[in-house]
């Protein structure tokens, strides 16, 4: 299976390379022009935001199952926690860029409080907040503390998304699945179809490398922890 890392980065590339072709290629928008390609890269980040959210509760719920059952399965839920949530974040960032960017082109304004903008940077915070605390959190209450956050800020994920369907906002009604006048021009599928399918594997590469990241660590802390006890035992022997 080593060669399976290696495959997956390629595979990854050439998704990505194929994606930024599509979009580049894709016929102009007819009021905004070109400007209109950075739907090509909001739209995949701010959907893929959606669900990275749910990896990162999945795991935090496991965690929370498994504490007390099976140490060594619940220290790989939590590695895939903290990985899942890192990602979040990275995307949710590009989606807010990328959303400012197209605010300021179409709206003439970089920001509005509206209701998906609003709740949107709040699904943000949340897991900037979930990672302050993984970061300065004391005690050896970190990862259950960061569980139960990360339960809660889930919750934001469908208020979000059905924001724009629960609220009349200055944002956009939903391109796809919005009624009858809603989807987009058959020609520029593949460049949505391409980009999603390329930040998906995105985003699934980096939750991997960090996951194993994060696993090196904490079988090191754990290892360094008993070399220290150890020691401690070897030090009262002497006495």
């Amino acid at each position: 299976m080593q060669w399976f890392g290696p495959l997956w980065l390629a595979l990854t590339f050439a998704a990505l390379g194929m994606g930024f072709y599509q979009a580049a290629t894709a016929p102009r928008e007819a009021t905004m022009g070109d400007l209109y390609r950075v739907f090509f890269y909001h739209f995949p980040h701010t959907i893929l935001s959606f669900l990275w959210p749910y990896v990162n509760c999945f795991a935090s719920f496991a965690y929370l199952y498994l504490r007390g059952r099976d140490q060594e399965k619940a220290q790989a839920a939590d590695a895939l926690a903290v990985a899942s949530a890192e990602v979040t974040v990275l995307y949710a960032s590009i989606g807010l860029a990328t959303g400012m960017l197209w605010g300021r082109a179409a709206w003439g304004i970089w920001w509005a409080w509206d209701a998906r903008l609003t709740t949107y940077l709040l699904l943000w915070l949340l897991y900037v907040s979930y990672l302050i605390v993984r970061r300065f959190s004391a005690g050896g209450q970190t990862a259950l503390i960061a569980a139960v956050l990360a339960i809660f800020a889930a919750i934001d994920v469908p208020i979000c998304y059905e924001s724009i369907r629960w609220w009349r906002t200055q944002h956009p009604a939903p391109v796809f699945g919005g009624g009858e006048d809603a989807g987009i021009d058959p020609s520029m599928w593949p460049a949505v179809l391409w980009n999603v399918g390329a930040w998906l594997m995105w985003g699934l590469l980096i939750i991997g490398v960090r996951y194993v990241v994060e696993r090196r660590k904490q079988r090191y802390q754990a290892a360094t922890a008993l070399d220290f006890l150890n020691s401690g035992d070897d030090t009262v022997e002497a006495a």
